[in-house]
């Protein structure tokens, strides 16, 4: 069995068609198609059935199409590792974060691990947490930044807490929906509309929770924006909103600190507990927390944020 024959195997397997496979492989069909009854031959059983329609497995192909992946994925690990050996001039870091950070904290860490390490690949997706959480249990990310629900995350996933941020309400200047000379109570929101993010931001999720404890809905006056056109709406004076410090603080907005107790989110690093991480990954997460560090020695944290022990 060779792994040609596992990735020609692979390609008609995803693609149902012998012809497709061979263009995206880059190979003559006739070749493609000898390559897969060696291996039907070796194997001794057959691994598709043929129309002219296209190609459709067989319970022995069934059987073996995930076992070919996992081989595959374990041969191009292997073959990255060994290219990263050399002071990682070479790897990749697929790295996830929800929005308010990719417009925070992650450009500064990208930033100077980019300039140490000008040879790795950096791929960045933006998601909400639990939509990052299920693309790390699938392996299509390396680490992410998540807020973790309450009760901890995934079995699966590593996660390791670092930073407190506090939320605090932001509006287009002093009174413009939000309270003067003194610090913001949930009980403001009350019939005050806000402008607020679309379903799937952690700070939508904290904020209806807290006024609902409070025993009160809230009312907007734009809903289900993303983190540009959040902050567009309450430039224009829309309504106040609730944002994450770290965000208030490069926004240019007018911040009201909320009274004690503070609302706030927890923000943790996560990765695959069963996979351990490339030595691009690791470099760039010992980055993150080097960052987070230097930040809250030189005060560059903003007010209510706290570096966790972990």
């Amino acid at each position: 069995m060779q792994l040609q024959q596992l990735r020609y195997f692979t390609a008609v397997a995803e693609t149902r068609n012998f012809t497709r496979a061979a263009e995206r492989e880059l190979v003559a069909q006739p070749s493609l198609s000898q390559q897969i009854r060696s291996l039907e031959r070796e194997l001794g059983a057959e691994l598709f059935h043929r129309s002219r329609t296209g190609a459709v497995l067989t319970d022995a192909g069934e059987a073996l199409l995930p076992l070919a992946r996992r081989i595959l994925a374990d041969t191009e690990s292997a073959r990255r590792a060994v290219q990263e050996t050399v002071q990682l001039r070479r790897g990749r870091v697929r790295f996830g974060a929800p929005p308010s950070l990719c417009v925070s904290l992650v450009p500064d860490v990208l930033r100077a691990f980019r300039a140490a390490h000008p040879g790795v690949d950096l791929q960045l997706r933006e998601d909400g947490s639990r939509g990052l959480e299920r693309a790390l249990e699938a392996g299509e990310l390396d680490l992410a930044l998540v807020v973790p629900p309450e009760g901890g995350g995934p079995a699966q996933l590593a996660v390791t807490e670092l930073l407190h941020e506090e939320l605090v309400l932001v509006s287009a200047g002093p009174g413009a929906g939000t309270p003067v000379g003194r610090r913001a109570r949930i009980e403001d929101l009350r019939d005050r509309p806000l402008v607020m993010f679309r379903e799937g931001y952690d700070v939508r999720e904290t904020t209806l929770a807290a006024c609902r404890r409070a025993g009160f809905e809230p009312v907007y006056a734009v809903e289900g924006g993303e983190m540009d056109a959040v902050l567009a709406s309450v430039r224009a004076g829309l309504g106040p909103a609730v944002l994450p410090g770290m965000v208030a603080a490069r926004s240019g907005l007018h911040v009201t600190p909320f009274a004690r107790p503070a609302l706030g989110r927890t923000i943790a690093v996560a990765h695959g507990r069963e996979v351990p991480l490339s030595r691009a990954a690791a470099e760039f997460r010992s980055a993150l927390l080097t960052h987070l560090a230097e930040a809250a020695r030189t005060g560059a944290l903003p007010p209510g944020s706290r570096l966790l022990p972990h």
